[in-house]
């Protein structure tokens, strides 16, 4: 089917049409059950994960999907010690829906779980269950077999995505999950999420290097609604053009930049601080969750040492938009930041 003619999923439709489709399925527990990360000469981008027998059996029930839903590809994957990411591709139109695929691969996983909470517990060698369950069950009975611990509790999280293009994104976000894990174990102080961090009377959650707020000239960033406004109706962009040069060019110097970064004119110049290794503080409007693990874009800058990122408030897992009010909140408090 040409990419061009795909029916794209959104959140509150039944996903039977063709598409792509990101599926993470994640250990409960968060022990490193399917491998152990192995990092070569302390180097991230060398790093890889070292699959256990469980972890072999996880991806081959994964890679056996085609052949029960041949509509489905199983386009990349990436298995990590405690959680497996894939990127499904639905050829065509189904019946049942993308959905029961998962389930599906999710019930399997579960009779692999109860394989290994049987060799856990009498110490038996588990592979040859792993290839053949079937051979468990008959060794020990159905009724002690599903008396066994599944492991995977908690179904794999589906998430349709919206657009073709965002599939070279994906698939370098999954390629580079070793090397993240391996950074952050290797420079742990930087991604750790440290509490009550008091600036100028306000406290704070942070994650990255501290020690950016020592450097003497902070500066925010906030473009003015004015400037757009005039650049977008009247084509007089000047004035936002010589704010943006005005940042570039003070973070050069060596002042570092500290904003929300909320609209896209503050976004591109957020890019081109992230791109010439500036020092950034960036002001987030939601907390920090047990597992925070800063995105593609802000990740490399948080291992350099070159970006803390601060949040006042609490993390809501089911916050996704941001108000007018917290905008407002959040550029005084880049304000607050910068004044010495």
């Amino acid at each position: 089917m040409d990419h061009d003619t795909w029916q794209w999923q959104q959140p509150d439709t039944v996903w039977k049409g063709a598409g792509l489709y990101h599926v993470t399925m994640v250990v409960p527990s968060r022990q490193p059950l399917f491998g152990e990360l192995v990092i070569l000469d302390n180097d991230p981008l060398q790093a890889f994960v070292k699959r256990t027998d469980l972890g072999d059996a996880v991806v081959d029930r994964l890679l056996r999907i085609p052949k029960f839903y041949p509509e489905v590809q199983v386009l990349h994957f990436c298995l990590m010690p405690n959680h497996l990411h894939a990127i499904l591709y639905v050829r065509r139109a189904m019946k049942k829906g993308i959905s029961s695929v998962i389930t599906g691969f999710w019930r399997a996983a579960r009779t692999l779980g109860r394989a290994y909470s049987f060799a856990v517990s009498s110490l038996a060698d588990s592979s040859a269950y792993y290839t053949d369950p079937a051979l468990l069950r008959t060794q020990i009975g159905n009724d002690a077999f599903y008396a066994l611990s599944p492991v995977f509790t908690d179904q794999p999280f589906l998430r349709p995505m919206s657009q073709y293009r965002q599939l070279p994104t994906a698939i370098r976000y999954l390629d580079m999950n070793p090397a993240r894990l391996a950074t952050k174990r290797l420079k742990p102080g930087f991604f750790c999420v440290q509490h009550n961090v008091e600036i100028n009377g306000r406290t704070y959650d942070a994650v990255g290097n501290i020690g950016v707020l020592m450097e003497q000239f902070r500066q925010p960033v906030h473009v003015r609604s004015m400037w757009v406004k005039d650049a977008v109706e009247h084509g007089y962009d000047q004035p936002l053009k010589d704010y943006k040069a005005a940042c570039l060019d003070a973070a050069s110097k060596g002042t570092v930049m500290v904003s929300p970064f909320i609209s896209r004119d503050e976004q591109e110049v957020l890019h081109a601080l992230l791109h010439d290794n500036r020092y950034i503080i960036y002001l987030s409007d939601n907390g920090f969750g047990n597992y925070f693990k800063p995105s593609d874009l802000l990740f490399d800058a948080v291992a350099a040492g070159r970006l803390l990122i601060l949040s006042p408030w609490t993390h809501d897992p089911d916050k996704r938009t941001i108000t007018r009010a917290e905008c407002v909140a959040l550029n005084q408090m880049a304000e607050e930041i910068s004044a010495r």
